[in-house]
């Protein structure tokens, strides 16, 4: 689609820090991260919302976020993760993805506020490249 971000870092058109890149699905880092090694899981197809997703993508979509969540303990040390979808409402892409979000205990956040972060220079590539290497 023309006029989506998402679909326009899949295509390679828009720079983003890449840490998972699969045949069907696209994991890069959050630009406005609540927490640092903040990911976006995407289908590269374009679907809005998770009643769009195709059958024949679901499973392949939850391993990777399964995996995604894993990556960030083993590669970033978290204590855990949140894992979250929005569907329309809040949803600021009009795209399909999943937050993968490192967790630490005491991190401060409180149910469904999201603070937001930012890296500072060359730093989302340090956060990308430890992902990776968890994932590989």
């Amino acid at each position: 689609m023309a006029d989506c971000v998402f679909c326009a870092i899949v295509a390679g058109d828009l720079p983003a820090d890449v840490v998972l890149d699969e045949p069907e699905f696209l994991g890069f880092l959050d630009r406005r991260p609540v927490f640092k090694g903040h990911v976006l899981l995407v289908p590269r197809a374009h679907h809005v919302t998770l009643p769009d997703l195709p059958a024949e993508l679901r499973d392949g979509f939850l391993a990777h976020a399964q995996r995604l969540a894993t990556a960030v303990v083993d590669g970033l040390g978290a204590q855990g993760s949140f894992v979250a979808m929005n569907n329309v409402v809040s949803q600021s892409v009009p795209h399909l993805h999943c937050h993968v979000v490192p967790r630490t205990k005491g991190d401060g956040l409180r149910g469904f506020f999201w603070p937001r972060t930012k890296y500072a220079d060359g730093e989302a590539e340090r956060y990308a490249e430890r992902l990776r290497d968890a994932l590989a």
